[in-house]
């Protein structure tokens, strides 16, 4: 999990608004443990998540979306925040050079950021912050509550704890990616991309793949229910 104050990563979860650690945590490790191909992503289709679903505000329209607006897209779900001064640029320069390295594929991939910082990250910095990296990168921005029912979904781990008199602000938050195919369903977990030395090639193959799956039939099938 990424930290405000230093580099490094750490399974303490504090602050008002929480996931427990010994539940988002625990599974992250498991997930490290699992076999993954050898890009070093995991193939989560066995773990029965539920299909990607949210309310959140999008940056770049300040107006509420959900992931049926997403329907047709590969997804890449990414939490953080613009403050974070290691680990989240660094994720989102790599996810940048897997974008490039995707060429025209590229278009049919969306990445969502979303911050776990909401009281210093408004909209207009979310959209500044992510057009920096890639137009493909789309920031979100939800209530306590919406933020707290995403996580817990795919048991993702964050926290922010207010500055006091003898602690700085501090925020943590997990370093993982997750990837939903055209219908919003989870198919791969990229570990962290908070590396120097990332797998990039064997990650744009990875989600060519998935791009290229045969989801036709169902996507239209969702779209009609939903």
């Amino acid at each position: 999990m990424g930290k405000d104050r230093q580099s490094g990563h750490s399974c303490r979860i504090v602050g008002r608004r929480r996931l427990m650690a010994s539940g988002a945590c625990s599974f992250l490790l498991v997930a490290l443990t699992a076999r993954a191909n050898p890009s070093g992503n995991v193939n989560v289709e066995s773990w029965h998540l539920p299909r990607l679903a949210f309310t959140m505000t999008g940056a770049d329209t300040g107006q509420m979306v959900t992931a049926h607006d997403f329907l047709g897209k590969l997804v890449l779900l990414y939490f953080g925040y613009t403050h974070c001064p290691d680990v989240c640029p660094l994720t989102l320069h790599n996810v940048a050079q897997i974008l490039q390295r995707l060429g025209e594929n590229a278009e049919g991939v969306r990445v969502l950021f979303v911050t776990v910082d909401p009281n210093r990250d408004t909209l207009p910095v979310l959209r500044r912050y992510t057009h920096l990296f890639a137009p493909e990168i789309v920031g979100l921005r939800g209530t306590a509550d919406q933020l707290a029912a995403l996580a817990r979904a795919y048991h993702l781990g964050y926290s922010v704890t207010p500055a006091t008199a003898s602690h700085p602000y501090e925020v943590t938050h997990s370093s993982a990616v997750y990837v939903f195919d055209k219908t919003g369903r989870a198919r791969l977990l990229i570990p962290s991309l908070a590396s120097t030395t990332p797998d990039i090639a064997g990650t744009a193959s990875d989600l060519e793949h998935i791009l290229h799956s045969g989801t036709g039939g169902l996507l239209a099938r969702l779209g009609q229910l939903l």
